[in-house]
């Protein structure tokens, strides 16, 4: 299982995520920040866990393109 977690108000809207892992990440017109798709919010902290594991080496390059360091990608 794959479990991606997103500190969304920690986003600078620098568009790496979107770029690298378009099935998982978008910018919100709103705001101008990430946007993890199918995501469940816990207290600023948005998490999706996955069976796909196709998804873990997209949504780990967006994790390490990322200037601030909001992204968590693992395999559990």
């Amino acid at each position: 299982m794959v479990v991606i977690t997103l500190q969304r108000n920690k986003c600078i809207g620098c568009n790496y995520c979107v770029e690298l892992a378009p099935s998982q990440f978008q910018m919100s017109k709103k705001d101008g920040k990430s946007v993890l798709l199918y995501s469940k919010d816990k207290k600023g902290f948005f998490t999706v866990k996955s069976n796909n594991d196709i998804i873990f080496e997209v949504c780990d390059q967006a994790s390490k393109a990322c200037p601030v360091n909001i992204i968590d990608v693992k395999h559990v």
